[in-house]
């Protein structure tokens, strides 16, 4: 390799080190620009529908969307977080006795040679215990060291707005970044990004507000405290698939079971009957009309961005996914595979069939030549 090769090598190798040190800020300006992408299409749709100034429109935006964070953080996260600390801390030890208590009643209903094989109930409490109380402290931890999040968010509100302001001017800054001949496609290619990012962001939105009310509606049938917390907590979890409906019904299932028991049975068997609806009828219907993605490619784009990027690549994949899927079928399918066109080589076939013949039956002209020259020496006299 030549000089200016090796230069080039080694400054790809520098440039993506660099990224990868630099991912999870990378994620945070990915995020902006998704929370900035559902907030110009709120302003455009004010705009539009009230004849109003953009300015206006990206104000009204900006003030719905200050008081959606205004109303989860003091109507909801403070009960929520009171009632969970007294679920780990005070309500889980008389769980676990009146556990044990059932524990010991039941092997009276259990055949004489089968107890000797079952575990005992006591040691298992023991066990559990101090997984439990380092549980509770982990989670209370978490709540008490967040300001690292809170400037992370911070930073992902300023810079939102600051997208949201002059979006022209920042999308004219990263065309420029192509060549010039690409430009005019990366314009279009952004332009189909934002699109579908929208569209995405509907779509999950209205998943979102269906499961919360379905399932505010069976809390509120079965008696449960903080139902409408637990209800918005599950709408928000189902802004992961696959993974958060799971862990939404961990919390009313434990609420359920400080009154009782066959409540919490209940509260899986709704959970269960709703993210059934959800998953098969609702998003699939959502997402075809808004944005085609594939279940399949939905779960390895899960895996995928948690294993490189945690916790931010899990909340944002679905998002990441859809960008990518619209840069991989312009760059890649349509500007390169689909303009991918066979080479034609065009040869003369008579060439071809005498350099497929046996070169025994047609043997070259040097050889002629040689036998020629032998019989003449053969015949001639000395």
């Amino acid at each position: 390799m030549l000089l200016g090769q090796w230069l080039g090598f080694v400054a790809l190798v520098l440039s993506l080190y660099i990224l990868w040190q630099i991912r999870q800020m990378l994620l945070i300006v990915f995020a902006a620009i998704v929370l900035a992408t559902a907030l110009n299409k709120l302003a455009r749709k004010i705009q539009y529908q009230l004849k109003l100034t953009r300015t206006v429109g990206i104000l009204a935006s900006i003030s719905i969307f200050t008081g959606i964070l205004v109303c989860f953080f003091i109507l909801i996260v403070p009960p929520f977080i009171t009632q969970f600390q007294e679920l780990t801390t005070t309500k889980f030890p008389a769980i676990l006795k009146s556990s044990s208590q059932w524990g010991a009643n039941i092997g009276s209903y259990i055949p004489a040679p089968l107890i000797p094989y079952l575990p005992n109930i006591e040691d298992l409490t023991k066990q559990i215990q101090p997984l439990l109380k380092s549980f509770a402290g982990q989670s209370l931890s978490i709540f008490s060291s967040s300001l690292g999040a809170l400037l992370n968010l911070l930073f992902m509100i300023i810079l939102t707005l600051m997208l949201l302001a002059q979006p022209t001017a920042y999308r004219r800054a990263f065309i420029a970044l192509f060549p010039s001949f690409y430009r005019r496609r990366v314009d279009v290619i952004l332009a189909e990004c934002e699109v579908s990012l929208g569209k995405w962001v509907g779509g999950a939105i209205l998943s979102m507000i269906v499961v919360a009310v379905l399932s505010l509606i069976g809390l509120l049938a079965l008696g449960i405290p903080l139902a409408l917390a637990q209800a918005i907590l599950a709408g928000l979890l189902n802004f992961i698939p696959n993974l958060g409906p799971t862990m939404s019904v961990v919390i009313p299932m434990a609420i359920a079971l400080l009154d009782e028991p066959w409540k919490a049975v209940a509260i899986f068997i709704i959970y269960f009957l709703i993210q059934q609806f959800e998953s098969n009828f609702l998003t699939p219907y959502i997402m075809a009309q808004q944005v085609s993605l594939l279940p399949a490619i939905t779960l390895i784009a899960q895996v995928f961005f948690t294993t490189f990027f945690g916790f931010m690549g899990l909340l944002l994949a679905l998002p990441l996914t859809v960008v990518a899927k619209v840069w991989i079928n312009a760059v890649l399918i349509e500007d390169i595979l689909d303009r991918w066109k066979q080479i034609h080589i065009s040869y003369d076939k008579s060439i071809y069939d005498e350099e497929l013949t046996d070169p025994w039956q047609n043997p070259p002209i040097e050889t002629e030549i040689v036998m020629t020259e032998s019989a003449e020496s053969i015949d001639s006299p000395n």
